[in-house]
């Protein structure tokens, strides 16, 4: 047996607790189209030791985003990411960035798409720390909860936060009614959804001054508020960098968008320095610093999506 056809199922704790049939259904998926081995971590530490002793089966993260998230950030560590193709099954509320980067929405489709899809090599944006961004960088950190995740933290994802107690409470009751019945199922699904807490508007933030650089030059200079940066792994090992300014003015940079003071390029690094600042790279919130540098890692990591 080929090891494409092996399998390490890392399943997240929060996943199995938020979504036990979802996972029940990827397993079985998976488990019809492969060897599985099967893994339950219930901590960082469980979670490092799968992943380092998967050895030549194909790892499979089943979770949310921060689940993918905490994979990569591992294999990255311990500089083990370019030769470990990833796959995931999303299962958990917060989906915005698997689904971003091409993986199905629900159990099925993803766990489809592992048995019968291709890696892709994709680009990583990393920080002069060590940390990793799979998605995009936002500064200042919009729309994020109060609470915020650290890549090690494996037991707690905004998929919790976002569910009450007693939606928990109610869900386990049905749960254990609901044994072979896939219409209470359906029933209890509903229930969490409608327990779901709504989410608390961003609150304005005013613009802060940055210097902002890229590829070594400078691109806003300190005398120039700045509404808001985003970064983005662009792909061909480039970054596309968007810089809004909090009024129009004359200012460096190519490809300058005058609408609204906004400005796009592209550059391998970005550096950005001035007042302690925090950021949001993908669903986890991180400062305040004072600097920091992201660079382009060109098809560092392999992700499973469908062909």
């Amino acid at each position: 047996m080929s090891a494409r056809d092996q399998l390490l199922v890392v399943i997240d704790p929060v996943a199995r607790r938020t979504d036990g049939e979802s996972v029940r259904i990827a397993k079985d998926v998976l488990g019809a189209g492969a060897a599985v081995r099967v893994c339950l971590p219930d901590g960082p530490e469980d979670f490092a030791k799968a992943l380092a002793r998967r050895g030549a089966r194909r790892l499979v993260v089943v979770g949310d985003d921060r689940a993918l998230l905490r994979a990569v950030a591992v294999l990255h560590r311990e500089r083990d990411l370019a030769g470990c193709g990833l796959s995931v099954v999303p299962v958990g509320a917060a989906q915005t960035l698997t689904r971003g980067l091409g993986v199905p929405a629900g159990a099925v489709a993803a766990a489809r798409a592992v048995l019968e899809g291709a890696e892709r090599r994709l680009d990583l944006l990393v920080d002069d720390s060590d940390g990793v961004v799979l998605g995009d960088l936002r500064i200042p950190p919009v729309g994020v909860a109060e609470e915020s995740l650290g890549e090690g933290d494996v037991s707690s994802s905004s998929s919790e936060v976002a569910t009450g107690g007693s939606s928990r409470a109610i869900a386990g009751v049905a749960g254990v009614a609901a044994e072979g019945h896939a219409w209470l199922r359906s029933c209890q699904s509903f229930v969490r959804t409608l327990a779901t807490r709504p989410t608390r508007p961003a609150r304005p933030t005013p613009p802060t001054r940055l210097r902002i650089e890229v590829d070594g030059v400078t691109l806003v200079g300190l005398d120039q508020p700045v509404e808001g940066v985003r970064v983005t792994a662009g792909g061909g090992g480039l970054a596309q960098v968007e810089v809004r300014r909090a009024s129009v003015g004359a200012g460096g940079g190519t490809d300058a968008d005058a609408d609204a003071g906004l400005t796009r390029v592209r550059a391998r690094t970005v550096t950005v320095s001035g007042a302690d600042f925090r950021y949001r790279a993908d669903a986890v919130v991180a400062g305040p610093v004072r600097t920091r540098t992201w660079t382009v890692r060109p098809m560092a990591w392999g992700l499973t999506l469908p062909r």
